[in-house]
């Protein structure tokens, strides 16, 4: 009988067991339904962009712009709009960026555009020599600002998300330049317009990719690099030079950032204002000093670890090294009107800006 009725004792603290264990699952599931299928369902509807670019994972371009920059766009669209980049030309060659957003292989690219010289006439004014930049912040307020008033056609086939710049190159060798008539032969490495700007100073431009200057200059095979001065930390370059020589005046190089049209007209107009607004931020905050923050830690290097000098020019010799290569912006103006652009314009409107702020960012 005791058996019986302790039995009977189990049985009952089974089914309160049973109803316990089913009232927790439903409301365990309610729980789920009402708190998380709104999560759910923004990850489920959200929209993943592969964005392509050519510098390596490590670099500040993909560490201080990109990733920060793709956290909160999705931040504020509420992770309805999701970025994966693709660094170090894992998905495209970084001369096929801007053509790989075309045409759809990328959603978002980030490159240069002197990758494609010729595919963007309007925007090579900005790259040209003969225009001073003071620093990163000149230069890319100068190119977007332009860019945008001037509008060309060349980009209307993608949305131009941002454009920044190295801002000015200089000359580091292994000999000091102090004149024009230092500079008479001299190999420099140097490639595309930097090569036909250094030619027309009378240097000997020897065409080589940055990867080999390092070897070159140290077995003195060239003499010296016209280039921006974070290679001087970055590649190692204040190792086999001994002398930095400003030339603000030779070098800038444009960086866009730029989606794919239709996947931009895809978006909703909350998330296409969402992106707007952060790009605007990220511009202003992050991209247009990110060259100049290179330069303040790669100088460093070179003058006080390196112990590099230092060449600045005297106003008067600037001047000489500026009438040389203005006949290049002549040639770009002549050209320009030839295609049936107003190339005076254009290049009135790069110079005006620059002179707009370089006052402004000294």
């Amino acid at each position: 009988m005791s058996c019986a009725r302790g039995g009977s004792v189990f049985s009952r603290v089974d089914k309160r067991v049973s109803v316990l264990l089913v009232l927790l699952m439903i409301f365990a599931l309610a729980g789920c339904s009402s708190g998380s299928s709104p999560g759910q369902a923004k990850k489920q509807g959200a929209v993943e962009l592969n964005l392509a670019h050519f510098f390596p994972a490590t670099h500040p371009a993909e560490t201080e712009l990109i990733q920060p920059w793709a956290k909160a766009i999705s931040e504020a669209t509420d992770g309805q709009v999701i970025i994966k980049s693709n660094p170090g030309e894992t998905l495209l060659k970084a001369d096929g960026i801007y053509e790989g957003v075309v045409n759809g292989v990328a959603d978002i690219g980030l490159s240069c555009f002197s990758y494609t010289r010729g595919r963007f006439p309007v925007l090579e004014a900005f790259e040209l020599p003969g225009t001073t930049y003071n620093n990163s912040k000149v230069a890319s307020k100068v190119a977007w600002e332009g860019i945008k008033q001037l509008n060309p056609q060349e980009i209307q086939d993608t949305k131009l998300m941002m454009v920044f710049c190295t801002g000015p190159g200089d000359l580091f060798t292994k000999i000091p330049v102090n004149s024009l008539e230092d500079l008479q032969g001299l190999g420099i490495r140097a490639t595309g317009l930097s090569a036909d700007t250094l030619k027309a100073l009378g240097a000997n431009p020897v065409p080589m990719p940055q990867s080999d200057a390092y070897e070159a200059l140290s077995k003195g095979v060239v003499k010296g690099n016209l280039s921006t001065v974070e290679v001087l930390k970055g590649w190692k370059h204040a190792e086999v030079t001994q002398y930095l020589t400003r030339t603000p005046f030779l070098y800038n190089t444009l960086f866009f950032i730029t989606m794919n049209l239709d996947k931009w007209n895809s978006l909703s107009p909350e998330n296409q204002k969402a992106i707007e607004e952060v790009s605007k931020e990220y511009f202003e905050e992050v991209a247009i000093s990110l060259w100049d923050k290179q330069a303040e830690t790669a100088l460093k290097y070179a003058f006080d670890e390196k112990g590099m000098k230092e060449i600045k020019l005297s106003d008067q010799e600037i001047s000489r090294w500026v009438n040389l290569v203005k006949p290049m912006q002549d040639d770009f103006v002549k050209k320009m009107n030839e295609k049936g652009y107003q190339g005076q314009q254009i290049m009135d409107t790069v110079k005006s800006l620059a002179d707009k702020y370089n006052k402004e960012y000294k």
